[in-house]
């Protein structure tokens, strides 16, 4: 017989004989005493009814155990009482630690998918109805340009009109949105229902470096189709006319008797051989821009590679009575990055913007490096020259458009391209022909 059994046994057995004394007690004229036994009686019932009751309370606090959420409850006080009590314990026990267990699983999975979201680069938010953001990513706040949004209508002071996109975006639809930054926000909406709230949720992406990409690919294509097409064409052409430039000096001109055509032949002959040369001179020139080799990936300091580049021209800006400023808020920020070809680029924007203030007064040029409000690094080059007009504006980018006179247009595509196989953006702003000057930036991801 099990303890639970015997104690069970024990406390009937005394509350039997409690019982028979009191009755005798009464029984024999001594009701007092009889009445002063009744307390006992009541107290033993009591304790046999806390006793009996003891699983009730044990699934009780079993059963709000797992309504709270409360796995660290062990039930082993009472394995004493017998084998099942102690066979109850462990059956609780386990189904507590299964609990427990799917919860930590639980637990781990969100904080893993949490950090999936807060790593990827595109950028993931979702609101209720009434726009409350219930989760929102540091790549979302990056391609908004914003640090914070605790409303989804909050966005018409940043970017008019994507709120209401957002908020009217069906589910499983997309769209595209262009900020005041010129970047393509490709927006996927999905819809899910919580916990009978509907909640919506919105993927960003930014394609204007895609689209870019692609652009670039298709002048790259094109200019290597026109490269090969023309020098198939000119380089016999070239050969040709010196083997006509061996004829006519061994064979035509000993004998001829006009000398004066033969010397207007030699000089057409001349004239062909060296435009032809020209042309391929200037065909092997657009050579770096289908060939540009992928860069060399270093930890460079952004402050010593600006320092540097405006230490290099301050003796010709100098000379040519150019006022330089060089501004650095970075000290101490570093980046992976191929830093000859950043050297490049920022060579040829300096380049570029001396060159445009040949004809302006009090000539100034200034270079700023920053962190932007989206933790970008940022690079300025301004000049105070005459700007650059609208209709220049949208092809400055373009291979072999320029507006100089003795330029290739080659530099500006070719650093666009050296940027943006760093994973940044090169951009440029200028009020236009106004003396307002030109800015170019360099944004690159920390």
């Amino acid at each position: 017989m099990n303890r639970f059994s015997i104690n069970i046994s024990l406390r009937v057995i005394l509350l039997a004989i409690t019982l028979t004394a009191a009755i005798w007690l009464y029984m024999h004229g001594m009701q007092p005493l009889a009445f002063l036994l009744l307390p006992l009686i009541l107290l033993q019932l009591y304790g046999i009814y806390y006793y009996l009751n003891r699983i009730n309370r044990k699934l009780t606090l079993f059963l709000e155990s797992i309504r709270y959420e409360d796995f660290s409850i062990r039930f082993s006080a009472d394995n004493k009482l017998g084998k099942s009590f102690s066979m109850l314990n462990h059956q609780f026990n386990e189904v507590l630690e299964a609990f427990r267990q799917t919860r930590a699983e639980k637990e781990a999975n969100l904080k893993y998918i949490d950090t999936i979201v807060q790593h990827i680069s595109i950028g993931v938010l979702s609101f209720d109805t009434e726009g409350k953001i219930e989760l929102i990513n540091p790549a979302a706040f990056r391609l908004m340009g914003i640090y914070r949004l605790r409303n989804i209508h909050e966005l018409k002071t940043v970017h008019p009109g994507l709120a209401e996109l957002l908020m009217e975006l069906s589910s499983g639809n997309k769209t595209l949105y262009a900020t005041r930054q010129e970047q393509q926000l490709s927006i996927h909406a999905a819809t899910v229902r919580l916990q009978g709230r509907l909640i919506k949720l919105i993927s960003i992406q930014n394609i204007h470096s895609e689209l870019q990409k692609k652009e670039l690919e298709a002048w790259q294509n094109l200019t290597k189709i026109l490269r090969h097409e023309i020098m198939n064409s000119v380089t016999p052409i070239v050969s040709l006319i010196g083997t006509m430039q061996e004829i006519v000096d061994m064979d035509i001109a000993p004998g001829a008797q006009h000398q004066e055509g033969i010397s207007d032949l030699r000089e057409a002959l001349q004239t062909v051989e060296s435009r032809s040369k020209g042309i391929m001179n200037f065909v092997n020139a657009y050579r770096d821009y289908t060939t540009l080799p992928q860069p060399q990936f270093t930890s460079v300091n952004v402050r010593s590679l600006v320092t540097s580049v405006g230490s290099l021209f301050q003796a010709d800006m100098k000379q040519a009575g150019i006022q330089f400023t060089l501004e650095t808020d970075a000290e101490n920020m570093e980046i992976h990055a191929d830093i000859s070809q950043l050297q490049m680029v920022l060579i040829n924007l300096v380049k570029n913007a001396m060159d445009a203030l040949e004809q302006t007064q009090h000539a100034a040029i200034s270079i700023k490096l920053y962190l932007n409000n989206i933790q970008q690094i940022c690079i300025e080059v301004t000049d105070n020259g005459p700007g650059i007009d609208h209709d220049a504006m949208n092809k400055i980018f373009i291979p072999f458009f320029t507006t100089k006179k003795k330029g290739s247009g080659i530099g500006l595509s070719l650093s666009q391209q050296i940027i943006q196989m760093h994973g940044g953006q090169l951009k440029v702003m200028s009020p236009g022909v106004n003396g307002n000057g030109t800015t170019f930036y360099i944004l690159l991801n920390t």
